[in-house]
C-alpha cells in the first residue's frame, strides 16, 4: 500500500508561489492594496474580460453577482441540480425562487432541450424567468452557444458558473465564458485550478454590473466624486447600496498572480491524468467515464468517473470504506441539491424529480485529480479501483 495520502484534489504550491506571498507580507499593504488591482487585471487578460472583481470566496462573487443583477422576491432564477450549495442558495440570498433543469445524460451539464421545455412552460403561465446560472460541470462547458440564443429568446439574464473550468475551451475559444455569459463566477479554492486560499472572482463586459460589485464588496461604500451627496474631503465616503464584507488580501491576490501564470501547466497535466484514467478504465463495463464533446477542451477540475453498482456486489458505502484503507479519499460530486431538506421542505422539490441528476450522485465518484499526482501514483489508484470494482 502506498504511504501517500490521495485526496480527491489538491493545491499545487511551489517556492515562487511561497516567496511572491511572503514578498507581499513584507510590504507596506496587506490588503486593499496594489496586488488586488493587479490579479483583476491579469484575469481580464487571460480570460478576455472587460472588468473583474475579486473577492474572498466564489460563494460571495455568486451572491453579489445576484445583487448585481437586480434579482429581487418574485423572480424565478433557474440553475442545474448537480452543483454545489452555492449556485443555487445565491439565489436565495437575493431573495428570488430557484428552480432546476436536469442535466444533459452525456456532459452533465444542464439539458438545454429540457431547459427550453421549462422556460416555455414558464411563458405559457406569464411569468418570466429572470436569469439561468449554469454550470460548467467538472470542467466541461456547457452548450453556451445554445444558452445564449435561448437568453436572446426569452431574455433572461445569462451567468456562467465557471469554478470548475478556467482553461477549459468551447468551438476553440479559450476566453468563451464571457463572450457568451453576462456575468462569469470564478473560484480559488485550493481543489480549484488555481487557488489564493479561499477567494473568487466576478467577471463580465458590463461596465455597471462590475462597478456594482465594487461598490458591494465594501459595504456599499464609494468615494466615486460623481456620486457622491456631498464631499466634506478626502476622507469622505458614502453608503448608497447595503454592501459587504466581502474583501480579499494582497496577499492572497499575490498567490493568485503567481498560480495563474501556472494554469495552462496545471491544465496540460491534468488532461494527461484524465488520458490515464480513461484509458485504464473505458474498456471496462462497470466504469463509465467523462464524455468530452467534439467541440470541447475539457479542463477537469474533477474526473467524475461513474461506477454502475447495480450490477456489482459492492456498494457504494463500502467502497468509500475500503479506498480509506488504501489511503484513496474520493468524493462525491454532487448530492443533487433539490434533495437537500431545505429544498424539498421550503419549495416541495422531490426525489425523481430530476431523474438523469439522481442516477449520476447514486454512481458518480470523484478519483484523485491534480497536477502534482505522478505516473506511479496513478498506476496505484487505478490498479485499486480495478481490484475493487468487480
Amino acid at each position: 500500500m502506498s504511504n501517500k495520502i490521495y485526496s480527491y484534489g489538491k493545491q499545487t504550491i511551489d517556492s515562487s508561489d511561497i516567496e511572491a506571498v511572503v514578498e507581499v507580507l513584507k510590504s507596506d499593504w496587506l490588503t486593499q492594496g496594489p496586488d488586488v488591482a493587479a490579479f483583476e487585471q491579469a484575469l481580464c487578460e487571460k480570460f478576455g474580460a472587460k472588468y473583474a472583481t475579486v473577492v474572498s470566496n466564489g460563494t460571495a462573487a455568486l451572491h453579489l453577482a445576484a445583487l448585481a443583477m437586480d434579482w429581487q422576491p418574485g423572480d424565478v432564477v433557474i440553475t442545474t441540480p448537480l452543483t454545489f450549495l452555492a449556485s443555487a442558495n445565491s439565489i436565495l440570498y437575493a431573495g428570488a425562487t430557484p428552480d432546476f433543469v436536469d442535466i444533459d445524460k452525456k456532459t452533465y451539464t444542464i439539458s438545454t432541450a429540457l431547459l427550453k421545455e421549462k422556460l416555455a412552460q414558464y411563458n405559457k403561465e406569464g411569468i418570466n424567468v429572470k436569469a439561468v446560472v449554469a454550470v460548467d460541470y467538472a470542467g466541461h462547458p456547457c452548450d453556451w452557444q445554445k444558452l445564449r440564443e435561448l437568453a436572446d429568446e426569452y431574455g433572461f439574464q445569462l451567468v456562467n458558473d465557471n469554478c470548475h473550468a478556467p482553461g477549459a475551451e468551447y468551438n476553440n475559444d479559450y476566453n468563451y465564458a464571457v463572450k457568451y455569459a453576462d456575468v462569469v463566477i470564478q473560484s480559488f479554492h485550493p481543489v480549484k485550478h488555481i487557488t489564493t486560499g479561499e477567494g473568487g472572482a466576478v467577471l463580465t463586459n458590463n461596465k455597471n454590473i462590475d462597478k456594482i460589485i465594487k461598490t458591494l464588496r465594501t459595504h456599499g461604500m464609494t468615494k466615486d466624486p460623481d456620486l457622491l451627496e456631498k464631499n466634506d474631503g478626502p476622507w469622505y465616503y458614502e453608503m448608497h447600496r447595503l454592501g459587504y464584507n466581502y474583501r480579499i488580501t494582497d496577499f492572497q491576490c499575490a498567490l493568485g498572480l503567481s498560480q495563474l501564470g501556472k494554469l495552462d501547466g496545471f491544465v496540460k497535466r491534468r488532461r494527461e491524468i484524465a488520458l490515464f484514467y480513461d484509458e485504464k478504465f473505458g474498456s471496462n463495463e462497470n466504469f463509465i467515464i467523462p464524455h468530452v464533446s467534439v467541440n470541447v477542451k475539457h479542463a477537469y477540475h474533477l474526473y467524475p468517473l461513474q461506477i454502475k453498482f447495480e450490477n456489482i456486489i459492492i456498494k457504494k458505502s463500502e467502497l468509500f470504506g475500503k479506498l480509506k484503507e488504501k489511503n484513496i479519499y474520493g468524493q462525491v460530486h454532487y448530492i443533487p441539491v433539490h434533495l437537500q431538506p431545505y429544498y424539498r421542505k421550503k419549495f416541495g422539490f422531490e426525489k425523481g424529480g430530476f431523474p438523469v441528476a439522481e442516477k449520476f450522485y447514486e454512481r458518480e465518484i470523484s478519483i484523485p485529480m491534480y497536477p502534482s499526482l505522478t505516473d506511479a501514483d496513478l498506476n496505484y489508484i487505478a490498479n485499486v479501483f480495478l481490484d475493487l470494482v468487480k
